[in-house]
C-alpha cells in the first residue's frame, strides 16, 4: 500500500485533494497532517473521515520532532505539501507567521523526506504546491509561464518564492525527487470566508457592504478548486521529476466585473430585484503592494499531461453560489467560530 502524506489537508484546496485521493485510490493510505489553525476545518472532510484508507494527524509542519517521527514510523512514499499561510492581507500585518510556516515548515518537511529516502529514492516524490504570485505582477499584456522570473511583491508571495527555491535546491543538491506546481486563484466550495468570493457571498446574504480595493481593476485568473485537485493528481502521478507545472483556469476577470457578475447570480438565486446586491459594492483604500494582474499559461500541463479545466468561470461561479446557499450552516459555523470545536467533538482532542 502506497502511503501519501498530504499537509494542510483540512484547508480549502487541501480538503479537495484529500477527498479526491481517498476516494480514487483505495489502495493508498492517505495521511492528512494539519495544525488546524484558523483556516483548517475538519468539517470539510466529514464525508470521508471514517474511510479505512484515511488518517488525520494534528500537527505542525515546523515541529521537527513530530515531522521526523511521522516519516520514520509511517515511511511515506510521497508528500503533497499544501500547508501554508496564504492570505496576503494577513502577511502584510504579520509577516513572521508566513516566514515560519511557509519557509521553515517546508524545510522541515524537506529534511524529513531527505533523511527517510536517502537510501532509496525510487518511487518517492515530494510535491510542493505553490502560487502564481511568486511571479509578481503583469501589465495589460503578457502571461506567466514556467520560465517567468520570480518577482514577489508581498510577504506572502516572497515566502512562497523562497520555499519554491528551497525545494529546487534540495533537488539539485541532494537529488531529492521533487515536482512543483504554481496555480492561479482558486474558488469553489469550502473556501474560508476571508477570501473575495465567499466574503462577498456572505455579505450579500446579510446585506453588508462588499469591499472592493481601489477601483476594482486588478485582474486575476480564476481556477475551480476541483479542477486544481485533478491537476495535482495528474502531476503527482505523471509529472517529470524536477519540473514545474503552471495550473491556470484561463479565466481572467477584473475584480469589479467578477463581483458584479456574482451580484447578478446572487440576486437571481435569492429572488431579489436585479441590481439589489450591486448596490452593496463599496470601494475601499487599495491594499499595499497590490499586484495589478495575474494570468497563467497552463500549456505545459495541458500538452504534456493532458489536463484541462472542466469549467468556465460563469458555470463554476453559479455552482459555487449554489453550494454556499445549500450549506448555510457551514458558513454560520465558520463565522461564529463553532467549527473550531469539531476536532474535539469528533476526535476527542487526540
Amino acid at each position: 500500500m502506497k502511503k501519501i502524506l498530504i499537509t494542510g489537508g483540512a484547508g480549502f484546496i487541501g480538503s479537495h485533494v484529500v477527498r479526491l485521493f481517498v476516494n480514487k485510490y483505495p489502495d493508498y493510505k492517505i495521511f492528512n497532517l494539519d495544525a488546524l489553525t484558523y483556516a483548517g476545518n475538519l468539517e470539510n472532510l466529514k464525508d470521508i473521515e471514517d474511510k479505512r484508507n484515511y488518517e488525520f494527524i494534528k500537527g505542525d509542519i515546523t515541529d521537527q520532532k513530530t515531522v521526523g517521527r511521522l516519516f520514520a514510523v509511517n515511511k511515506f512514499d510521497g508528500v503533497i505539501h499544501l500547508a501554508a499561510e496564504s492570505h496576503v492581507d494577513r502577511s502584510i500585518n504579520n509577516p513572521m507567521e508566513f516566514i515560519n510556516t511557509n519557509i521553515v515548515g517546508t524545510v522541515t518537511l524537506l529534511n524529513a523526506a531527505r533523511e527517510q529516502w536517502k537510501d532509496d529514492k525510487e518511487g518517492k516524490l515530494f510535491y510542493h504546491v505553490s502560487t502564481d504570485e511568486v511571479y509578481g505582477t503583469l501589465g495589460e499584456t503578457g502571461i506567466f509561464t514556467e520560465e517567468t522570473p520570480y518577482d514577489p511583491r508581498s510577504p506572502y508571495s516572497a515566502s512562497k518564492a523562497s520555499s519554491d527555491h528551497l525545494v529546487r535546491a534540495y533537488f539539485h543538491t541532494y537529488g531529492l525527487p521533487i515536482v512543483i506546481s504554481n496555480c492561479s486563484n482558486n474558488y469553489g466550495p469550502n473556501q474560508f470566508p476571508e477570501k473575495l468570493l465567499p466574503l462577498a457571498i456572505n455579505n450579500i446574504l446579510n446585506n453588508k457592504p462588499i469591499p472592493i480595493y481601489g477601483k476594482g481593476e486588478n485582474i486575476r485568473d480564476w481556477l475551480y478548486v476541483e479542477d486544481h485537485a485533478k491537476a495535482i493528481d495528474i502531476i503527482f502521478h505523471k509529472g517529470r521529476i524536477g519540473e514545474t507545472y503552471n495550473i491556470g483556469g484561463i479565466n481572467e476577470w477584473k475584480n469589479i466585473d467578477l463581483i458584479k457578475l456574482l451580484c447578478k447570480v446572487m440576486d437571481k438565486e435569492l429572488n431579489r430585484p436585479a441590481g439589489t446586491s450591486e448596490g452593496l459594492i463599496t470601494y475601499v483604500k487599495d491594499r499595499a503592494g497590490h499586484d495589478l494582474r495575474y494570468a497563467i499559461d497552463p500549456s505545459k500541463l495541458v500538452n504534456e499531461l493532458g489536463w484541462k479545466p472542466s469549467l468556465q468561470f460563469e458555470e463554476g461561479l453559479e455552482k459555487t453560489v449554489k453550494w454556499y446557499l445549500s450549506n448555510l450552516d457551514w458558513m454560520k459555523r465558520i463565522i461564529s467560530g463553532e467549527y473550531e470545536s469539531y476536532y474535539s467533538e469528533q476526535y476527542g482532542g487526540r
